[in-house]
């Protein structure tokens, strides 16, 4: 029997819009938490999602199921979409928020 249990999910990026305070609020929070910009925006939706009842009641519907999608899905290349490139370590002084706020576009 395994020691570790690996779960491997599929990701996508994706673009969306944040008013500048609210990208600064992600990378503070990001800062605060020890962790990337990109958990807290996924780990903030998932608490979000888990915690209303009434979009729990919708996703129950067939309307749910029928929901155009909005998102700005960005396509990977072919290459890139079966293997993730090997991750590099951060040079500089910046903290780690702010290297994947840079990374990402968003101010800081």
């Amino acid at each position: 029997m395994p020691l570790l249990e690996v779960n491997q999910t599929r990701q996508i990026s994706a673009s969306i819009r944040l008013n500048d305070s609210t990208a600064t609020q992600v990378d503070q929070y990001a800062a605060f938490i020890r962790a990337c910009a990109d958990d807290v925006v996924e780990q903030a939706l998932l608490y979000v999602f888990s915690k209303d009842r009434d979009f729990q009641d919708f996703l129950k519907t067939p309307e749910a199921r029928q929901v155009a999608s909005t998102l700005r899905i960005r396509k990977a290349p072919a290459a890139e979409a079966t293997e993730p490139p090997p991750k590099k370590p951060a040079t500089g002084t910046q903290l780690p928020a702010q290297t994947m706020a840079a990374a990402a576009g968003l101010k800081a």
